[in-house]
């Protein structure tokens, strides 16, 4: 298993594909939940894409011997940080691997160096796995997409 951080201009074509199938697997197959995806974000220069890639699942997508299993994207929204569309597939999921991410997305912000907080929107029933990494509530629940979301924040001042 192998994880990696890069903008997307320096993704394999493959991995991104990869990114994106998974992506539309997870959040819009699966959660039967329609929405764009592809909202231009990823293309920003200082957007990061976390991916984790290594035996295939059944559900996994490979070409060529790369296979995407899980993901994660790092927004800089300038006066914080944002981690989104955190994603594994079925496969891979109950073995910690989605803890691999999560923590591979921190440590890139970490690296990065600065003291802004890290925010995110938790979809509500993965509240405690977040605070798990140090995410607190920051806000009251609401729907995205018919889905319940809660706003969380980690200091990075805090956890340092």
């Amino acid at each position: 298993m192998q994880i990696i951080t890069s903008p997307l201009a320096q993704l394999d074509v493959a991995i991104a594909y990869g990114v994106w199938k998974l992506r539309q697997d997870v959040f819009v197959v699966e959660q039967d939940c329609p929405y764009e995806d592809l909202d231009g974000r990823d293309l920003e220069p200082t957007t990061v894409h976390v991916v984790m890639l290594g035996e295939a699942a059944p559900d996994s997508v490979s070409d060529g011997g790369t296979r995407v299993l899980g993901t994660a994207r790092v927004l800089d929204d300038g006066d914080a940080w944002r981690i989104g569309r955190v994603a594994l597939v079925k496969g891979a999921r109950g073995k910690g691997l989605s803890d691999e991410v999560m923590r591979a997305a921190l440590k890139y912000i970490g690296d990065a160096g600065d003291d802004r907080d890290i925010v995110l929107d938790a979809q509500s029933p993965l509240t405690r796995w977040y605070g798990k990494h140090g995410f607190v509530t920051d806000g009251d629940e609401f729907l995205e997409d018919g889905i319940p979301h809660t706003p969380m924040r980690r200091s990075v001042r805090a956890s340092a």
